[in-house]
């Protein structure tokens, strides 16, 4: 995860969190507010306390929104804080049903404390917490008026307060779960985007060892092949040995340039020289090739699929085959190009080798990638392995050598 997207997601946290904090901040004030004004006009010895308890649970409850970071259902944060949210909150509860003039207001805080608890918890309980608040937010109004009937003239229900309260309680547990549901929609699309990073490596990683493959395996069969013949040769033709060497130092240097080549990735793969080595390796193990071209694809990556396609087939034809006759074919269709690799004396096992090895599925993806196709099959006692690859460019019939 880069510096910047973490700046991104700790920004809409502080966005999100700052939502939160203003709405519950200016609702805890406007009832400690309200709870002056009901002060100023009957000052009561329960009031007076409820006020101060008022302000610590408007702090306490601002305080508490730092938990919803988790989302919703993340659980209460522990016994200490889930009191602190309640005692001072219920408190208030209690001391304002013995004042006048603050019925319903002196509930707010309590039903506050419950909708910020109803964002940790499940969603049965959520529900659960919320009917509570409003029973207690509905019931507070009941008591207190029976307990301390309102001063016609100087209540504060009557003046308007218990209509602003209702209103803006009423947006509580709305504003609080949309805002939690939010922040969780950023912390789904932070992980997907996570996720996506991770596969994207993975993908590139698999590539890698595809490439590897397809290098290493050819070569290194190459290499095999060319030892075994000159520890052939050189009992009878010691020239013919030291040439088969040379060919096997050679060989070597060139996997490791360009295994060098595809770390750095800058490998390009050349299907000229793919078609024209794939003769020449095939000739060397005793099988007759036949090279037969109508055209090439111009597009660059047409031309390196079906370029390692004629490297992973000849390793094959090398590694599970005793084949004496291969033909190589690559044909301009309408619809784009047609490569098709034959041989004989396959082995049973082949199509099992080719369907589960690591080279040829590789091959095949990158036929998908391009539109194509890749398939493998007996026919008889030959083998043909056929790659269809649709026309990108126009064909071009030149840089085959002869």
């Amino acid at each position: 995860m880069t510096v910047d997207h973490h700046r991104n997601v700790r920004t809409t946290w502080l966005y999100t969190l700052g939502s939160i904090v203003a709405f519950v901040g200016f609702f805890s004030g406007f009832i400690a507010l309200m709870m002056l004004a009901a002060l100023a006009v009957a000052p009561t010895a329960a009031l007076s306390v409820a006020i101060v308890l008022q302000l610590v649970a408007g702090v306490v409850q601002i305080r508490f929104c730092w938990y919803l970071r988790g989302g919703r259902g993340a659980g209460m944060p522990g016994l200490g804080p889930t009191l602190a949210l309640f005692l001072p909150a219920a408190a208030v509860w209690v001391l304002t049903l013995f004042a006048p003039g603050v019925a319903l207001v002196g509930a707010a805080s309590l039903w506050v404390a419950l909708c910020l608890a109803a964002c940790l918890v499940g969603r049965r309980r959520r529900w659960e917490l919320i009917a509570l608040g409003a029973i207690l937010l509905v019931g507070h109004t009941v008591l207190a008026e029976r307990i301390t009937p309102p001063v016609p003239g100087e209540s504060l229900v009557e003046a308007g307060t218990a209509w602003a309260t209702v209103i803006y309680a009423a947006f509580v547990p709305f504003m609080l779960l949309t805002s939690v549901w939010f922040w969780e929609v950023v912390l789904e699309l932070d992980r997907h985007r996570r996720t996506a990073a991770a596969l994207a490596i993975t993908r590139e990683r698999l590539r890698f060892a595809s490439d590897l493959h397809d290098i290493q395996g050819h070569h290194l069969q190459v290499i095999s092949l060319k030892a075994e013949l000159a520890e052939r040769l050189l009992p009878v033709d010691v020239e013919a040995a030291r040439a088969q060497l040379r060919d096997v130092r050679t060989i070597a240097h060139e996997a490791l340039a360009e295994t060098r080549s595809l770390v750095a990735g800058y490998r390009q793969v050349s299907l000229d020289d793919e078609l024209y080595n794939a003769r020449e390796v095939l000739g060397a193990s005793g099988a007759r090739c036949t090279l037969r071209v109508e055209a090439l694809p111009d597009d660059d990556a047409t031309r390196s699929a079906l370029a390692l396609t004629v490297r992973e087939a000849t390793t094959n034809i090398l590694r599970h085959s005793e084949a004496t006759e291969v033909e190589i074919t690559v044909v301009a269709a309408v619809g784009g190009w047609t490569l098709t690799i034959a041989n004989d004396a396959a082995a049973p096992a082949a199509t099992d080798s080719v369907d589960a090895g690591s080279g040829i599925a590789g091959l095949r993806e990158r036929m998908v990638a391009l539109g194509g196709s890749l398939d493998a099959a007996h026919e008889g006692d030959r083998f043909v392995l056929r790659a269809m690859v649709p026309a990108v460019a126009r064909p071009s019939t030149s840089g085959v050598r002869a």
